[in-house]
């Protein structure tokens, strides 16, 4: 049954990530340019404020996080000192989702305000720094996710309502995006993802009030109805890594409704995650 994990009022809370060293969950409010990091054992809640739009957190090595922001990628070290990575300010552009591939690059996403088609794109980089375009033609580049050998890359460009399937090479970078699954047949629009130890991609749907599961082939053979109208991204998380996170967004809606909007939903026991790797730089 579907529970409140955190009980917040996030306009547009995206990114979970289960952090295993601190034992805690890290999400973004994006526009409110927020890091929440909350503890489920105690309920301890953590806000860092960014200063600019931030579309994903997640642990670095070491200590400290990696932060996709309104301007680049930045750096936050143990001490919460910031610095930039890969500083690329585009007027009207912002971050938006982000994930760390099994190599510890961080795959980043951006996207217009206006989200204009082809706005932005889905770019690599590297622990150094070193950022390389993969996809300059993105709408809304979104959620991200590896299989469980790492051979595959899974990404979504909202827009076009399809999930895409990359292969990933020896050196960590993609070739051959092609269709994964095409999800015009659904309600709403895929957005960030996880990937479970079946290879089973799970997608919250915005706009679509649920989370579908695919099977490794593509095909749908589970959905999680929440009770907003806009969930935005799903992890696993907990210790044993079987709970499922979801951030949910309360943007456009008329006050007073869907009270859970906004906050971080859970699923106890909907399955078995992947850990995810920290970010190397």
């Amino acid at each position: 049954m579907i529970e409140i994990a955190v009980a917040a009022h996030a306009e547009l809370g995206a990114g979970p990530t289960w952090d295993p060293v601190a034992r805690r969950l890290i999400w973004v409010d994006v526009l409110t340019a927020r890091v929440h990091l909350s503890d489920p054992a105690t309920g301890r809640q953590t806000v860092l404020d960014t200063g600019q739009h931030v579309g994903a957190a997640k642990p670095r090595e070491g200590g400290g996080l990696v932060v996709n922001l309104r301007d680049g990628v930045g750096l936050y070290d143990a001490s919460g000192g910031f610095s930039w990575l890969a500083e690329d300010a585009v007027p009207g552009r912002r971050g938006n989702g982000a994930a760390v591939a099994p190599d510890g690059a961080l795959w980043a996403g951006t996207v217009r305000d206006d989200e204009e088609k082809g706005g932005g794109a889905l770019t690599r980089v590297a622990p150094d720094g070193t950022a390389e375009t993969v996809v300059p033609d993105a709408t809304a580049a979104g959620g991200t996710g590896w299989s469980p050998d790492g051979s595959l890359m899974y990404w979504t460009d909202s827009p076009t309502r399809r999930i895409d399937v990359f292969t990933v090479t020896d050196d960590g970078r993609v070739r051959d995006r092609r269709p994964f699954v095409d999800t015009a047949d659904l309600t709403g629009s895929p957005d960030g993802m996880t990937v479970d130890a079946e290879g089973c991609v799970w997608a919250a749907f915005r706009n679509g009030g649920a989370v579908h599961r695919f099977t490794p082939d593509g095909a749908l053979d589970l959905t999680v109805e929440v009770p907003v109208s806009r969930p935005t991204a799903c992890a696993f998380g907990g210790t044993d890594l079987t709970d499922l996170y979801i951030t949910t967004a309360r943007t456009g809606l008329a006050p007073g409704a869907e009270p859970a909007a906004g906050s971080v939903l859970v699923l106890p026991g909907a399955g078995q995650g992947l850990p995810q790797p920290a970010f190397r730089g």
